[in-house]
């Protein structure tokens, strides 16, 4: 769907997030960032989850100054409050159920950077998602197949976790991690992915290759 023009980096571990541009035929490279996650105490959820994906995408571009840089960072929010990554199944259980039967807000900032051409251009995407009530048990099963315990909020909506959601009102993709219509619109704008294909390879005889 895109052919990459440029040399492109995802500054990310997250193998949901590496699916979604894998999904447009984006190619890239993968570097995990070393930053300090903590939240500050003055800061914002908005602030916070802006500060990460611009520190992890600043960290990549430090070695990598002529390669355009993609930083994302998701959080979950509920009464206000960011929920973070569970440590265990247990407070896996305690997230999940303090979401049940409620609404909150999952924000995904992102971060397109370029050292060398001096570009930093970052924003935040809000979607909001409401959990159907479930008790204690489905929590508890969820929780034991070890999906929550990567993932903001403690669930993962394109996985398993999908059958928690009653709906959605915004963007899916960043639910998932990365708002791709306005990611893959400053990729566009900025010259590093465009709209095409890779021409169909073909064998001596004229016939396409499997």
């Amino acid at each position: 769907m895109f052919l990459t023009r440029k040399p492109l980096i995802l500054a990310s571990g997250s193998p949901r997030r590496r699916e979604l541009l894998l999904r447009l035929s984006i190619e890239f490279s993968v570097m995990v960032p070393a930053i300090d996650e903590t939240i500050h105490g003055n800061e914002s959820p908005e602030q916070y989850v802006l500060r990460m994906a611009q520190n992890k995408a600043d960290a990549v571009a430090a070695e990598f100054s002529d390669s355009w840089i993609i930083a994302a960072d998701t959080i979950v929010i509920l009464d206000g409050s960011v929920l973070t990554k569970p440590e265990s199944s247990a407070a896996a259980v305690d997230m999940l159920m303090r979401l049940s039967g409620r609404e909150h807000e999952v924000r995904t900032a992102y971060c397109l950077r370029n050292r060398a051409e001096e570009v930093c251009i970052s924003d935040s995407i809000l979607t909001t998602v409401w959990f159907h009530g479930f008790d204690e048990i489905w929590a508890q099963s969820y929780a034991a197949t070890g999906e929550p315990l990567d993932k903001a909020g403690g669930y993962g909506i394109q996985e398993r976790g999908g059958v928690l959601v009653e709906r959605i009102d915004g963007s899916y993709s960043n639910v998932v991690g990365l708002p791709l219509t306005e990611l893959v619109d400053l990729l566009v704008r900025h010259g590093v992915v465009a709209a095409g294909s890779k021409p169909e390879t073909r064998g001596r005889g004229g016939g396409k290759t499997q």
